[in-house]
């Protein structure tokens, strides 16, 4: 069993940068890929983010390329996504979720966080 908690979201103005962390327990957690996604209101869950289970390999949509960075530290079971140059449309609850591979389909993670909200004012 793998258990995620995700903290770190808020209320930032457009231009501000949050670091959302990702806090994982239970088995094997280091030997997994872990991913974000996000859902805003009213749209579906989407992909934002993966890293490889040693962090050397790392894939994002394009829609976030060259703003946000994910990165981890299996020393402390943590990913993180360190998100820059912020914009209203980036307001959604943010997921951790961990699957077997590197992947961008949500039908692939087997355990998701409960998610935290990030609120861009404008």
């Amino acid at each position: 069993q793998v258990q995620l908690v995700e903290s770190g979201g808020g209320l930032v103005q457009a231009g501000g940068s949050l670091r959302l962390s990702c806090a994982a327990s239970g088995r094997i957690v280091s030997s997994k890929a872990m991913g974000w996604f996000r859902r805003a209101p009213g749209k579906e869950r989407e992909f934002v983010a993966v890293i490889n289970w040693n962090g050397v390999v790392t894939s994002y949509a394009d829609s976030v390329k060259g703003r946000f960075t994910i990165s981890r530290d299996n020393a402390k079971n943590t990913n993180y996504l360190q998100m820059n140059a912020l914009k209203p449309e980036h307001t959604a609850v943010y997921y951790c979720a961990a699957s077997t591979g590197m992947t961008r389909l949500v039908n692939d993670y087997n355990y998701w966080g409960q998610g935290t909200q990030v609120t861009v004012s404008s």
